[in-house]
């Protein structure tokens, strides 16, 4: 069969089961049938805020696999009554589990990684076994389940140090400078060939830094954090002018539902961030007036440097044509994500 060929077989299948149900975009439905949606990481952040939106946008039947070295039962407390959502605790690596997990699902989230960035410093091989590995099992049992679709969580370390250059989907060459960057990027392409050698339809989405309620990680919490232990100090990794898209989790769930529906791609990419930027140091800021503390009464203070630590790419500017043809956009800037998450936080702490 030739590629334009087996690409209208996909969308034909496919025009049976997609849907809208909304004018944002909403998470597929089945027609005449429940979707059966499995969620790889769907205790953590960004996995239990999107089991909350297959609720309430969807009659999807969802199975949440994770287990929950980072995500938390906590954040899936308010479906744990619910009969659409089916809890598996078990790890990616162990193949044999995932793949009973996953018999009869229809589509799958793939959420799950290494969630500290940094800590790849320490142990180099952590993004190979909480990344590009988890991502082969994932891949390997949809083949042999049969599932037809994969929607990919990667982010903007793929690109690299591109500076003040905005990098558009198309970018090259890819030179990845962590390890976290560099298992994405093998994440995509993995996804990318099991596309074309096992007609798995694949979506792969760039996002900025994820911001909102629920957060295990991230600069917003970390600063949050330590204020409230030492609201007169606060110690910055870098020179505090790294400047970066923060953007809020809602956006990103809002975000892949559009585009999904929209594209008749076998294999796509979408970066997926605001329109504009914030420093550390406008953060750092931000998390003090959160607070109710006085920018007078903190003293800020810094490592030095333009990098937060080795792999942390200090300037990230994304090219958004792409996504932004389609007709979406971000609801929140930067600022605006940061503090509804850095007061969502506060609240949680």
């Amino acid at each position: 069969m030739t590629q334009m060929a087996n690409m209208a077989a996909i969308a034909g299948k496919l025009s049976g089961i997609l849907s809208l149900s909304d004018d944002r975009g909403a998470l597929p439905q089945k027609s005449g049938g429940k979707l059966r949606v499995f969620v790889a990481g769907g205790a953590g952040f960004i996995g239990s805020h999107l089991v909350d939106r297959l609720i309430s946008t969807s009659s999807a039947i969802i199975t949440v696999y994770d287990n929950f070295s980072s995500g938390r039962m906590r954040h899936l407390e308010p479906r744990l009554k619910s009969p659409r959502v089916q809890i598996v605790r078990g790890d990616i690596k162990d193949l044999k589990t995932l793949t009973g997990a996953m018999r009869g699902q229809d589509v799958v989230y793939h959420l799950a990684s290494n969630p500290d960035i940094a800590k790849a410093g320490e142990q180099p091989v952590i993004d190979f076994w909480e990344g590009t590995y988890l991502t082969q099992n994932i891949l390997e049992a949809m083949r042999v389940n049969s599932v037809g679709k994969i929607i990919y969580a990667s982010g903007s370390g793929v690109y690299g140090d591109a500076g003040e250059t905005p990098v558009a989907e198309g970018h090259a060459p890819m030179l990845p400078i962590s390890t976290y960057g560099a298992s994405k990027l093998a994440g995509e392409a993995l996804i990318c060939a099991y596309c074309h050698m096992f007609d798995v339809v694949g979506r792969v989405y760039r996002f900025a830094n994820v911001v909102g309620p629920r957060q295990t990680h991230g600069v917003g919490l970390d600063f949050v954090r330590r204020l409230r232990q030492d609201p007169t100090r606060l110690h910055i990794l870098g020179d505090g002018k790294q400047s970066k898209s923060y953007i809020h989790v809602e956006d990103v769930l809002a975000a892949i539902a559009w585009t999904d529906e929209r594209s008749l791609e076998q294999f796509d990419v979408f970066n997926v961030a605001t329109d504009d930027y914030i420093t550390v140091t406008e953060i750092a800021n931000l998390a003090i007036e959160v607070l109710g503390l006085s920018l007078d009464c903190v003293e800020l203070t810094y490592t030095g440097g333009r990098r937060g630590w080795k792999g942390d790419v200090p300037v990230v500017r994304f090219h958004l044509t792409k996504i932004h043809s389609t007709g979406w956009r971000a609801e929140r800037t930067s600022r605006e994500a940061l503090w509804d998450a850095m007061q969502a936080i506060a609240a949680e702490s």
